[in-house]
Order: structure tokens, then sequence, then C-alpha cells
């Protein structure tokens, strides 16, 4: 029970951040006001602000090509974040590996308590569990990672916003689309890549984690689908770009951990 424990705490952990970046999403999207530099509040003038800043010159860089703009400094941003990414999934790799090792000993404790419900065989059971976890030196938690969390829910919000609320991008056209109003592609492009991504994220797990992780595969690339109806094209564009990055960026950090599985 307790390997499946750590692992659902990872899977919600995750859900629940994703659900925290829509959720803040929602609390900003009553202010669709263009952000400029007399916008008010903090994150308006610190992260939104300066990203539209940035959008609107590199484009003037590149010809008035905000298509190519957004597409930069996506990458851009999951370039200066995927170190702390990449952290977060080693440290996950780690917990496998020790919860892996833990196996036995774990299961053994659970067959010696298995018919003892009282309080006192319970916190017995709890009890020989930390010691094991402390044995191993494996703390569920710390393993969590919650850095990388924090660092980019503000930043990809704050892209997020300066998309949404630089008006200049609006009036412009990017490959079949126009940046400013809905298409009825990119919502299917979208989604299949962040569908994609879910996969190649399950990629090396053991069956029971992948039973785990199953529903929650396909909750990020519905919401995708569905937001990306309601949105200019431009939104769309950036969650398919940021979400192609995350696939390489998976296989990177697997390919990685399997090399050092071997030689281990």
């Amino acid at each position: 029970m307790e390997r499946k424990s750590v692992f659902t705490i990872l899977t919600k952990y995750s859900f629940i951040g994703f659900i925290l970046l829509i959720a803040l999403t929602g609390c900003q999207g009553a202010n669709g006001d263009p952000i400029s530099a007399d916008s008010p509040g903090f994150f308006d003038h610190y992260f939104v602000y300066p990203f539209s800043l940035l959008i609107k010159g590199l484009a003037s860089l590149l010809n008035d090509n905000f298509g190519v703009s957004i597409i930069v400094i996506t990458l851009l941003v999951r370039l200066i974040l995927m170190p702390f990414m990449l952290k977060q999934m080693k440290s996950s790799n780690q917990m496998r590996e020790k919860m892996n090792v833990m196996k036995p000993e774990m299961d053994a404790i659970k067959e010696k308590y298995k018919d003892k419900k009282d309080k006192e065989s319970q916190m017995k059971m709890q009890q020989e569990t930390m010691e094991l976890y402390q044995k191993h030196q494996m703390n569920p938690m710390a393993s969590l990672g919650c850095l990388p969390m924090i660092i980019q829910v503000p930043i990809f919000i704050g892209l997020y916003y300066a998309i949404r609320r630089t008006p200049e991008i609006a009036t412009h056209n990017f490959l079949w689309f126009n940046l400013g109003q809905t298409d009825m592609i990119l919502p299917f492009i979208a989604a299949a890549i962040y569908l994609l991504q879910a996969l190649v994220s399950r990629i090396g797990m053991d069956p029971n984690q992948k039973k785990q992780m199953a529903l929650f595969s396909f909750i990020s690339p519905i919401m995708i689908f569905i937001v990306s109806f309601n949105f200019p094209a431009a939104l769309p564009l950036y969650w398919a770009v940021s979400g192609l990055f995350l696939v390489f960026q998976t296989l990177i950090s697997k390919r990685k951990y399997r090399t050092k599985t071997e030689e281990s």
C-alpha cells in the first residue's frame, strides 16, 4: 500500500499543478484588457508586461512575425526551466528505484500486520514503515520536488497572459491561420502533442503505475483541446510548441535515467 500511495501523491501533485495553472488562468480571465506599462497589479507589471515587450521586440526583429516570436520565446523559457524539470524527473526516478529495492521489506511489514487492525498495531506498522524509509534514506515528500512547480507556474501564466493581452498579435497571420482568431486545426494538433507527451511519460513504468496514470494521461489533452476552441490561435500555438518541447525533454530524461541504471 505504501508504494501505491507514494506514486498516487506524485500523480495527484502533477495534476494539481495543472489544475492550479488553469484555475489561475480562470481567475485572471475576466481581465482581458490590453497589457501596458500602466496596467495595475504586481503580476501584470513584473510578469505579463515584460513578456509582452519581449514578444513585440523579437517580432520587430523578425519582420513583424509574431508567430515565430511566440515559438522562439516559448522554447527559450522551456530551455531555461529545463534543468529544474530534469532535476525533478531525476528525483522521481531515484525514488522509484528506492521503492523497488524496498518492496520486499515493505511487503513483509504489510504481511505482518495484515490481520491486526487495532490502533496499537497500526501505530507499530507506521513506525516500522518510517524506520524502513530512514534505513533506505527515503523521503517521499522531499522527492516531490515542489521548487520546479513553484518556479514555472508564474512564468507560464505570465507568458500566457502576455500572448492573450498583447493586441498587436491579433493583427498578424502565421502559416495558415490568423493569430487573433480561433483556428479549427490547431486544437487537434495541440491536444495530440499533449497526448503524445503523456504516453511518452509512461514509458518504462511498471504495469501497476501505468494503470494509475492512465486516467490522468487524457485530462491535459482534453482540457487543452476544449480550451483551444475558445481562444485565439496564438494560444494553442504556444501550447503546441510547449508540449512538443516537453516530449523531447521527457525522452531525454528517460534516456539519461535508463543509461545510469544500466551502468549501475
